[in-house]
C-alpha cells in the first residue's frame, strides 16, 4: 500500500521545525472548526451581559472617563494574555489549551485547580446569561414567569451543544455577526445623536463637564474617584472574558498553525476596538447621574444602549436593541456550554476529572460533559427566590474574578513555556506565532491581573458587607481549596524543566 505523504506520524522531536503540528491526543474530537469559527465563538462569549448591561452600573459608579480608561487598560492586559496564549496554542493546539499547559509545563495540581476554576466560571456564566435572557424578555412581557424562559432556553442551548462542532461554529458565526453589526450600528447612531440628531440637540462632551468625567465612589475627593475607577476594572474584565476561547477551540481547529495566529489577532483587535468605541459613545451620551442607570433593573431598560435611544427620543429603537440584547446573551449562553465542556473534556483527558467526561458520540461531541456542564445553568432558577439584581450581581462578580485567576495562570504558563524553549535551545523564531515584547508583556499582564484580583473587593473594606466580600473573593478561595486539596491528596511536584516533553502529542505532516 502506497503511503500518503500527508498522513501524520508521531514525532519525538522537541524542536520547532516547520511543518510540525500538534495532535491533541484527544482522539474523540474532530478538527472541523475553521479560523472564522474560532473568532466568532470568542466574540459570541465576549459580547454578552458584561458589555450590554453591566456597563450601566459601572458608568453610574465611576463616571465616563473612568469607564473609558478602565476598558482601555483592561484591553492592554487582555492583549498580554491573548498573545501569550496564541504562542502556546499555535505550537500545541489542544482542546482545553491552557489547563493542559498548566499541568504539563508547571504542575498537575495547577492544571487541576486552573481547569476546575475555569469550568466553574463558564458553567456559572451559563446561568448568568439565562437569567439575563429572561429579564430582557420581561421588558416586553412581565406576566410570564422568568422561570419559563429560563427552562426554554436551557433546553434549547443544551440541545444545540450536542450537534457536531462545525454546526455549532456556523451558528455562533451568524449569531455573533448580528451582535457585531448591532454594536457598529449603535456606535454610528450614538455619534449622530451626540452631534445633534436626537431631541437633546448637540451634546458633545457636556456630560464630561456636568455632572463630570469622574465620579467619587464611596469616599470623597481624589481617592473616591480612584476607587470608582478601580471598581470598574472588574466589570471591564468580565466584559472581555471569552476572548481566550480562541485557545479552547484549538484542539478542534483545521490547520491550527495558520488559523490560531490569525484568529488571535483579529479577535483581539475586533473586540477591543468595538468595546472601547462602545463605552466611549455611552459615556458621551449619558450623564452618570441618569436615573435609569441606577434603576437596579437587569432587563433591556437598564442597558446603556437602550438609554441612549430613549434620551434621543427614538421610540422604536429600544425594542430593536432589546431584541439584539436577547440574541447576544443567548449566543453567549451557547458559547458558555461549549467552553465549559471542552475544559471538562481536557481535564478528563489529563486524568484530572472522571474519564466518563471524555466519551464522545460519532459526531465528536463529548456528550457526558455537555450534560454535566449544562446542569449548572439550572442555578438561574435562583432568580425565582431572590431579586434578579442580587442574583445577577453575585454571579457576575464570582465569574469575573474566576476569569482573572485563569488569565494570571495563562501568563504563568507562557513564562514557563519560554523558559523550556530557552533551556532546549529552541529559537522562538521557529514558532508558528511569536508573541511580541516578551517576557515583559507576560510579566506586565501577570502583575496587574494579580493586583486587580486581590483588590477586587476594595469597596467592601470601605463599607463592609459580608455578602459582597464573599462575592468578590469566593473564586480565589475556591481556587486555593482546589489547589491545596489536590496537592495534599496526590502529593504532586512541580514539573522539572528537563522532564517537560514538548513532543507530547506532536505530529509531523
Amino acid at each position: 500500500m502506497q503511503s500518503d505523504e500527508k498522513t501524520p506520524r508521531v514525532s519525538n522531536e522537541q524542536d520547532g521545525k516547520h511543518g510540525a503540528d500538534v495532535e491533541t491526543g484527544q482522539s474523540g474530537l474532530t478538527r472541523s472548526l475553521q479560523g472564522r469559527h474560532l473568532q466568532f465563538i470568542a466574540i459570541g462569549a465576549t459580547f454578552g451581559t458584561g458589555l450590554f448591561i453591566g456597563t450601566s452600573g459601572a458608568l453610574s459608579n465611576a463616571g465616563p472617563a473612568s469607564l473609558l480608561i478602565a476598558f482601555c487598560f483592561i484591553g492592554l492586559v487582555v492583549y498580554s494574555v491573548m498573545v501569550a496564549l496564541g504562542e502556546m496554542a499555535a505550537y500545541m493546539p489542544v482542546a482545553g489549551a491552557f489547563t493542559v499547559y498548566a499541568s504539563r509545563f508547571v504542575d498537575p495540581t495547577l492544571g487541576f485547580a486552573m481547569g476546575w476554576i475555569y469550568w466553574f466560571s463558564w458553567s456559572i456564566t451559563f446561568g448568568v446569561e439565562l437569567t439575563a435572557a429572561g429579564l430582557i424578555i420581561q421588558l416586553w412581557n412581565d406576566t410570564i414567569s422568568i422561570g419559563v424562559w429560563i427552562a426554554i432556553f436551557w433546553v434549547m442551548f443544551t440541545a444545540v451543544n450536542f450537534f457536531p462542532v462545525r454546526y455549532f461554529g456556523e451558528m455562533e458565526m451568524w449569531f455573533s455577526s448580528v451582535k457585531v453589526i448591532t454594536v457598529i450600528g449603535f456606535i454610528i447612531f450614538a455619534i449622530c445623536v451626540n452631534a445633534g440628531a436626537g431631541q437633546q440637540g448637540y451634546i458633545g462632551f457636556k456630560y464630561w463637564t456636568y455632572p463630570g468625567a469622574f465620579r467619587e465612589y464611596l469616599v470623597e475627593g481624589g481617592i473616591g474617584k480612584f476607587v470608582g475607577f478601580w471598581s470598574v476594572l472588574v466589570t471591564a474584565g468580565f466584559s472581555y472574558q471569552g476572548s481566550e476561547l480562541v485557545g479552547i477551540g484549538a484542539g478542534e481547529t483545521e490547520n491550527p498553525r495558520k488559523a490560531i495566529p490569525k484568529a488571535i489577532k483579529s479577535t483581539y483587535w475586533g473586540i477591543c476596538i468595538l468595546f472601547v468605541a462602545t463605552v466611549f459613545c455611552i459615556g458621551i451620551n449619558i450623564p452618570f447621574d441618569n436615573e435609569d442607570l441606577k434603576s437596579g433593573a437587569t432587563n433591556g431598560s437598564a442597558s446603556p444602549l437602550v438609554i441612549v435611544a430613549k434620551l434621543a427620543g427614538v421610540r422604536i429603537l429600544p425594542d430593536i436593541i432589546n431584541a439584539v440584547l436577547l440574541t447576544a446573551v443567548l449566543s453567549a449562553a451557547s458559547s458558555d456550554i461549549y467552553s465549559s465542556t471542552r475544559i471538562l473534556y481536557a481535564l478528563a483527558d489529563e486524568g484530572l476529572a472522571p474519564s466518563v467526561f471524555k466519551k464522545t458520540n460519532r459526531y465528536g461531541t463529548p456528550y457526558w460533559s455537555v450534560i454535566f456542564c449544562s446542569l449548572l445553568g439550572l442555578l438561574a432558577f435562583l432568580n425565582l427566590s431572590q431579586s434578579g439584581g442580587t442574583v445577577f450581581k453575585w454571579l457576575m462578580n464570582i465569574t469575573s474574578v474566576a476569569g482573572f485567576v485563569v488569565w494570571a495562570l495563562i501568563c504563568v504558563c507562557h513564562l514557563r513555556f519560554m523558559k523550556v524553549l530557552s533551556a532546549r535551545g529552541i529559537p522562538r523564531s521557529s514558532l508558528p506565532y511569536i508573541a511580541p515584547l516578551q517576557p515583559y508583556l507576560s510579566w506586565f499582564g501577570l502583575f496587574f491581573i494579580v493586583l486587580i484580583l486581590f483588590t477586587s473587593g476594595l469597596k467592601v473594606f470601605i463599607q463592609w458587607s459580608t455578602s459582597d466580600f464573599f462575592a468578590s473573593y469566593v473564586s480565589i478561595l475556591l481556587f486555593a481549596v482546589l489547589y491545596v486539596g489536590h496537592k495534599l491528596f496526590f502529593r504532586t511536584k512541580m514539573v522539572k524543566i528537563e522532564d517537560i516533553d514538548l513532543s507530547m502529542g506532536r505530529l509531523e505532516i
